[in-house]
Order: C-alpha cells, then sequence, then structure tokens
C-alpha cells in the first residue's frame, strides 16, 4: 500500500512550478517503552500538573505559557499572540539558489521529507530530479509550515527529489567550541599503518541493512521470557579490552586482527598465485637450452 501524503507544496524556479507531494521519510519509531507503575498494585501513574509553591493540583484551564528572560521572570503569552507572529504556511519552496551538494556539511542535515510529483508536475518534477544529478547541485530555499519557517535544501535522490531540512548556522555549535590539543606530531609510518588497516575493513557499497539495533533485541528476548514465566538470567558484561597505549603497536595489533577477520570471510582471498613468466623470459630460457643442447652434441 503506498504511502500516504503528509503535505503539498509547490517547487518553483524561475518561472517553473512544480506541484510536489511530501512524504515521510521514516517509520514510526518503534522503541520499547516502559509506563511508570505503582509497585503494590502495578496501577499506571498519570503525571499531573503541579503546583510546588500553592502545593496544589493545577486544572488545565489555569495553565499559561511563559517564557523565562531571567531568574523566575516570565513574559506571558497568550496563544493568540504566538499565532499572530507565527510565520504562515506559504506551501511554496521557492528556491532562491542553486549550490554543489558536495558542499553541504551533513552537520547541517535535520529532517528529510521524499518528494513526489503532484497532479500536472510529473515533467517537470523529473527535468528538475535530471538538471540535479548531472549538475550536482542542490537548491536552497525557504519553506513555513507549522508556524515556523525551514531552511531547506532539494536535493535529487534515485531518479526523484528529497526536501532536506537544514538548521540554521545559529543552531549548529561551531568545532572550534571543542577542546583539541597542538602541536600532536604524527610519524609517517603510523599514518602508513592506519591507511592499510582503513583499506583492509573499506567497503565499495554501504549496506546499512546489515547493521540492526542489537540491544533491542536483547532487552525483547529478556521481556519474553518474563511473558511466559521464565527465570532470566543476565550474562556477564564484556570486559573492556585493555589499552594499548603505543600508537604503532595499536596499529600493528589491529591490523593483525583485520586481517584474520577479512581472511574468515573470504576464504582464500589472501592467496596469491604465482606470477606468470614474461614471453621475454620464456624466448631467453629457450635460446639457452637451444645453446645448450648443441654444445652437449658437439661434446
Amino acid at each position: 500500500m503506498p504511502p500516504r501524503a503528509m503535505a503539498t507544496a509547490t517547487i518553483s524556479f524561475g518561472l517553473v512550478s512544480i506541484p510536489v507531494k511530501l512524504y515521510t521519510t521514516t517509520e514510526t519509531a518503534d522503541a520499547i517503552a516502559f509506563r511508570m507503575l505503582h509497585e503494590p498494585c502495578k496501577t499506571p501513574l498519570k503525571r499531573p500538573y503541579w503546583c510546588p509553591k500553592c502545593q496544589e493540583m493545577v486544572d488545565h484551564s489555569a495553565i499559561v505559557k511563559g517564557y523565562e528572560y531571567a531568574k523566575d521572570n516570565f513574559a506571558l503569552m497568550t496563544d493568540e499572540e504566538i499565532k499572530a507572529v507565527a510565520e504562515e504556511v506559504t506551501r511554496t519552496v521557492d528556491i532562491a539558489e542553486f549550490v554543489p551538494l558536495a558542499q553541504l556539511d551533513p552537520v547541517y542535515y535535520d529532517s528529510a521529507y521524499w518528494l513526489g510529483p503532484g497532479k500536472g508536475g510529473e515533467r517537470p518534477y523529473k527535468l528538475l530530479s535530471i538538471a540535479l544529478e548531472k549538475t550536482g547541485l542542490a537548491g536552497v530555499a525557504k519553506y513555513a509550515a507549522r508556524g515556523k519557517q525551514y531552511l531547506v535544501v532539494i536535493r535529487p535522490k534515485d531518479e526523484g527529489l528529497v526536501l532536506q531540512q537544514l538548521r540554521y548556522v545559529n543552531e549548529v555549535r561551531p568545532f572550534s567550541e571543542v577542546p583539541i590539543e597542538e602541536g600532536i606530531r604524527i610519524k609517517p609510518a603510523e599514518v602508513k599503518l592506519a591507511l592499510q588497516l582503513i583499506e583492509q575493513t573499506a567497503v565499495d557499497t554501504l549496506d546499512l541493512s546489515k547493521y540492526e539495533d542489537e540491544v533491542k533485541g536483547r532487552l525483547q528476548e529478556v521481556i519474553q521470557q518474563k511473558i511466559e514465566g521464565h527465570e532470566v538470567t543476565l550474562a556477564a558484561g564484556v570486559e573492556p579490552k585493555a589499552q594499548v597505549l603505543d600508537l604503532m603497536e595499536a596499529l600493528k595489533q589491529s591490523l593483525g586482527a583485520a586481517g584474520k577477520t577479512a581472511k574468515k570471510k573470504a576464504p582464500g582471498a589472501g592467496e596469491r598465485k604465482p606470477a606468470k613468466a614474461s614471453p621475454r623470459k620464456k624466448a631467453t630460457k629457450a635460446k639457452a637450452k637451444k645453446t645448450a643442447g648443441k654444445k652437449t652434441a658437439s661434446g
């Protein structure tokens, strides 16, 4: 059953308008959730609003919204005031400029939505997808929805389009705030070993389907055992490996471990066939044998 569109919009660049439909790219989160229970009777607990100053329960009708601009000082806002200043839903994704997709740092990526063509937009939709794919560009635009203005890019994906929400610059902390010690020297031999280690475990194609949430799987097994009335025996945790302080030694050990893993995955992959002799060497050997044969006959 095809997914239902969650919204509609119109992409525009120049005089071209493309009606599109937005679809979620992710499935509903199926994380294991726990309820808070009252231990004696096993009754789920509720979360009432409690005023610690008045020492009383607060009805929903007596709740207001406030922005804390200083310690214990609030600017009160009504729902009408919040709605009045909220960005109106424009349903228009007006592309302001095109930029190289490679220049977009994924750290700015936020939610993503599949874009499908709306009625009458099939041809311009396909045209934009092909053009972006061929140029390696993405369209930067703004999109207003749910009382907020989003910065987005339209990028190509599998002969279609993706609307990728971006975080604003002021929403991303600069990497310069991360403390990194300066003056660290790395030896060329260490770099060489590191490159060998990376090459041993590198793959040509990323297959994310082989990665699963193992913790969730183990938790589901324990829950099922409890449901069936079995006694649960928890396995002992894995002890952390001793840290190798010598960088060169750590790289060498890692290379050895990676090499063994590679051989297990691909039997015989590490075996090399003997090199074939070149035609020139074959001719030289044949000539030497012929000359040796003449000398024996004449002797």
